[in-house]
């Protein structure tokens, strides 16, 4: 009989502070923090930006994820050749556009019903490979996760993780290591896109879903990990952080924040306002235009210089 596996499904936009908090759960006996594992296939296969594990091997060496990348292959083929077959299922089935569909109608044709039994199998023998209770997966592309509700033997919990807008453009305005550089335009737009997409997913799924701004996490990091564990129904007791500090350990995370990397004692810093000096006043009427009326929902308030360029 196949066991249930939790997964803790951390979603929104990128650049939101979901590897840091993945990191951190990772640090608790029985939650083992993937990365986006989205992108397992596309990066193990050279199709993406980063091969690196967390650990510091290529994905095809690490002892962890080189036993769950066979799995689902079928006979005679190559990496490369199950990748790609996966990359075509995922572009075409569980994308930001698809997550209506996936709520609505679920397994509704043959593509996603292979992704879904392939994505099944994952989460099993990850949690199996790991010891784990609570996989934590911070892909954040919205139509995986609504495909986690039509999982067999995977109770999904979920995170709706927001940051500032402002902040979130600043951040994508300058490349880091492997990742590439957007404008602050285009950022917003998608900002906008997946937190719509992701409130359809916890709308759906209330009793097992949660709210949590950036912004309030690091203001209260322990307490924000407490919620996140109670969530989970597991006990607060095992929250590694003390203040606002996390001793983390080498992870084993597909892609995210190239800061995945840091190991040893980490202290989270309580503010997150350097968009204020790195981004300009045209920058601030755009993000501000293109992100009303969420931002505005989720309690950042824009001041005349982010409207109409005169503060």
């Amino acid at each position: 009989m196949t066991n249930t596996v939790k997964v803790l499904c951390i979603t929104g936009w990128c650049r939101n502070g979901s590897t840091i908090i993945g990191n951190i759960l990772n640090e608790i006996p029985g939650f083992f923090h993937v990365g986006e594992l989205h992108f397992l296939w596309r990066n193990a296969a050279g199709r993406g930006v980063n091969e690196e594990c967390g650990c510091g091997l290529k994905l095809v060496d690490c002892p962890f994820w080189s036993t769950i990348l066979p799995i689902g292959q079928p006979a005679g083929t190559t990496l490369v050749e199950h990748a790609d077959a996966v990359i075509r299922r995922q572009l075409g089935s569980v994308r930001t556009r698809h997550t209506w569909r996936v709520l609505g109608r679920g397994l509704h044709n043959e593509q996603i019903r292979a992704h879904a039994a392939l994505m099944t199998q994952v989460y099993q023998a990850i949690a199996e490979r790991s010891e784990s209770r609570v996989i934590v997966d911070t892909t954040k592309i919205p139509g995986e996760a609504a495909l986690l509700a039509h999982l067999d033997g995977i109770t999904p919990y979920y995170v709706h993780l927001v940051r500032d807008p402002r902040a979130v453009a600043q951040s994508w305005s300058r490349p880091k290591e492997y990742v590439y550089a957007m404008a602050p335009g285009k950022s917003t737009g998608y900002w906008t896109g997946f937190n719509l997409a992701t409130h359809a997913i916890t709308r759906r799924y209330p009793e097992r879903s949660m709210f949590l701004r950036y912004e309030d996490f690091i203001a209260d990091p322990a307490g924000t990990i407490d919620r996140l564990l109670r969530l989970c129904a597991t006990d607060p007791a095992a929250n590694p952080v003390t203040d606002r500090t996390v001793e983390l350990h080498t992870n084993h995370t597909v892609t995210g924040n190239p800061d995945r990397f840091k190991i040893g004692e980490t202290v989270v810093r309580p503010t997150d306002d350097s968009w204020r000096r790195g981004l300009s006043k045209s920058d601030r009427r755009t993000v501000a235009a293109l992100s009303w009326p969420l931002s505005r929902r989720y309690g950042y308030e824009f001041g005349a210089v982010d409207s109409t360029g005169k503060g």
